[in-house]
This record gives structure tokens, sequence and C-alpha cells, in this order.
């Protein structure tokens, strides 16, 4: 499915400038970097609570091509400022993580 697909369906927030043209096929749900390190999918959506700079350079490890910020929460400035460099779109949702969760899954995401 397409990024842009998502981020209409989804209501979610574009913070970055970056194309949303690109594919997700999988999401993963983690705060704990060495967690999605390990174990996030390459071309997944990310959803986090996490907003500073490390994020992005995870992401960029794991091959996320975009990083959700639930519960209402906003990135850092350093964060945005980078993350056009890194290539990791950054969105923002004012759901819980869990009932994002079930509108990516509604659309057909695998986790």
């Amino acid at each position: 499915m397409k990024l842009n697909e998502l981020v209409q369906k989804c209501e979610l927030r574009v913070i970055t400038s970056l194309p949303l043209e690109t594919d997700i096929s999988d999401a993963y749900i983690g705060d704990l970097l060495s967690d999605v390190m390990g174990n996030a999918p390459s071309e997944s959506i990310w959803l986090t609570v996490q907003s500073h700079l490390n994020i992005l350079a995870v992401a960029t490890i794991v091959g996320a091509r975009a990083i959700v910020l639930c519960n209402g929460l906003h990135f850092e400035e350093a964060t945005i400022s980078k993350a056009d460099e890194t290539g990791v779109v950054l969105l923002e949702s004012d759901e819980t993580t869990f009932n994002l969760a079930l509108k990516l899954m509604k659309c057909g995401l695998k986790g």
C-alpha cells in the first residue's frame, strides 16, 4: 500500500516535505530502540512515542519508510530538521498507538 493512502485513511498529519508515494508493507510498534533495530521489518511504518534524533538513525538502519508519533505528541524540532536528510517521513497522530494499529490493520497492513 502507498504511504499517501495510509495518511489519508488514518488521518495522519504529515510533518516532513518528503514524497508520500513510497510502498509500505508492514507496521511495527516499539519505543525501545534496540527492539526496533532487531525486529522492525523494512518498508514498514513505525509507531512510537519517541521523538528524538536517534529514531531517524534506527529507521534508516532497519529501512522503515515512515515514523508515526502517536498520542498527540509532537516531534522535536531537531528531528524534523534532520528527517529530510534521512529520507524518513515523519507523521503525527492524535490516536493511541493501539487504535492507530487497528486502523492500519483495517487498511490491510500486517504486523
